[in-house]
């Protein structure tokens, strides 16, 4: 298929009620607007009918795709795989539960058209629990704008529109897929968010728990890490061995003080192997760090990767 304007991607689990409803939605959004679209569905393993209906949906649309696994990968594997299906010079994310409404579409396009490289929605009006769903988001949304620096209200919203330039080079691993914007940023990418519209779940239960907040938290520290020394790893490491090292030679040297001026023998007191303990752990961390710098080094070059990215070039010949 020829390159489209939009290409919507959409992970679903066991939504076997909302997909033709969906798609029904997501056409009238559309017709509405002379934007040329594709709509790509993965199929994450569902154990319901949702992608016999998925399939009866392509059989009489030439612009819907459909992907199927094989298990329940994730939704981040469900959206990498939607992007590598993708051809459309925009790509737009959505849930298929129905709390995403598609006439944000042309919202978001809008905004793509003013320059953006990144529109993230926003749930400002979100429909759902407070406990266990929007006071969890909302402590994590803040954190997370704080050690990224991008400053988004909405971390966890579906629904967005990136360029397909800002997304080619991206890989995704656990939960990176909420953090998405914060990819983009690396390479200089213009993010902006809007409000989007949120609704009710019509059909089933939520695919997520207050439990997912602790996946979230570990991705975060990652995306910290790799935000700040990726390139530059042995910094991390080499501060925490310094650390380390301080810490064992201040034991020891207050062990040596015990021995002199309290007369209390190395083996009455614990210090000594608590300061061996440290002074050990300072070696390993450092060698971990050159380690890491070396598949730092391999992971760039051994795939011709570049540690920059251009936005323009003149009178430049590749």
């Amino acid at each position: 298929m020829s390159q489209v304007d939009v290409s919507i991607f959409i992970p679903v689990y066991n939504e076997e009620e909302s997909l033709e409803i969906l798609q029904n939605k997501i056409e009238t959004s559309m017709q509405a607007t002379n934007i040329s679209y594709e709509i790509v569905y993965v199929d994450d393993g569902s154990k319901d009918k949702s992608f016999e209906i998925l399939e009866k949906i392509a059989s009489n649309k030439k612009n819907v795709k459909v992907i199927k696994f094989r298990r329940n990968f994730g939704q981040t594997a469900a959206m990498s795989a939607g992007i590598d299906a993708a051809s459309g010079r925009v790509l737009i994310p959505m849930d298929s539960d129905l709390q995403n409404d598609p006439a944000d579409i042309p919202r978001l396009m809008g905004k793509i058209n003013e320059g953006y490289d990144v529109v993230s929605g926003w749930r400002k009006n979100r429909k759902d629990t407070f406990v266990d769903r929007k006071l969890p988001s909302m402590i994590a949304n803040k954190l997370i704008s704080w050690l990224s620096g991008v400053n988004l209200h909405d971390y966890g919203c579906t629904l967005k529109a990136y360029r397909c330039e800002v997304l080619k080079d991206i890989r995704l691993y656990g939960e990176l897929h909420r953090f998405i914007p914060i990819c983009a940023s690396w390479v200089g990418a213009k993010v902006t968010e809007i409000p989007v519209n949120h609704y009710e779940r019509q059909f089933g239960s939520s695919k997520y728990g207050i439990n997912r907040t602790f996946k979230v938290i570990l991705d975060l520290i990652l995306i910290k890490f790799l935000t700040d020394y990726l390139t530059k790893p042995i910094y991390v490491f080499g501060g925490i061995s310094a650390l380390s090292m301080i810490l064992s030679v201040l034991i020891f040297a207050w062990s040596i003080a015990l021995k002199v001026f309290g007369s209390i023998d190395f083996d009455h007191t614990p210090l000594p192997i608590i300061g061996a303990m440290f002074f050990t752990v300072s070696i390993q961390i450092f060698m971990m760090g050159i380690l890491a710098d070396l598949l730092m080094r391999t992971y760039y070059e051994s795939q011709n990767k570049k540690i920059y990215a251009v936005e323009k070039q003149i009178n430049i010949n590749n």
